[in-house]
This record gives structure tokens, sequence and C-alpha cells, in this order.
């Protein structure tokens, strides 16, 4: 079954290789979407894939990378498909 989720993450999540991370974690789950800065100061994104790596995905996001730190990760809502690579996308 594939899902697809429009997210925010917040805290320290630029300027830490934040969204290289993602689209790397991303590519190994098999997940199509994208993901990019967001001048407030977070990162939002888009995955889409098999439901499993979806919210595998969404842990991920919980803990990020090394440099991170994550205060929330809020699902705004499901979308529709996103078809295609996993992608980083300009600020926005």
């Amino acid at each position: 079954m594939t899902k697809t989720l429009h997210v925010e993450i917040s805290g320290r999540v630029q300027g830490v290789g934040f969204r290289a991370w993602t689209e790397e974690e991303a590519r190994r789950l098999g997940l199509a979407g994208w993901v990019r800065n967001r001048r407030s100061g977070a990162v939002e994104a888009i995955l889409s894939g098999e439901a499993a790596a979806v919210d595998e995905m969404l842990g991920r996001l919980r803990d990020g990378p090394a440099c991170s730190s994550v205060n929330d990760v809020r699902v705004i809502g499901a979308v529709e498909a996103y078809e295609g690579d996993f992608e980083i996308w300009p600020t926005e």
C-alpha cells in the first residue's frame, strides 16, 4: 500500500546537512518525494512510497543526522502520490 505525507521538521535542522541526509535516507528506503528548507527555519518534505517505508522515514526524521536537533516532526497531511526520485528542492 502506498502512502504519501507532507511533513514539516522543526528544530536545528538548517545548516547541518539535514536535506542531504534526508535525501540519502529516503533513497535508501525507496521513497519518492522532495525536501527543502523553509524561510521560517523549518524543513519541509513530501514522503511517498510503501506505508512501512514512510513510517520508518518518519522515525528517522525524528532522530535526524548527528549535527541536528529535531524538536518536532509535524505531519501536515496526506497528499497525492509523488512520482519520480527523491530530490532536494530550493528554499521556499
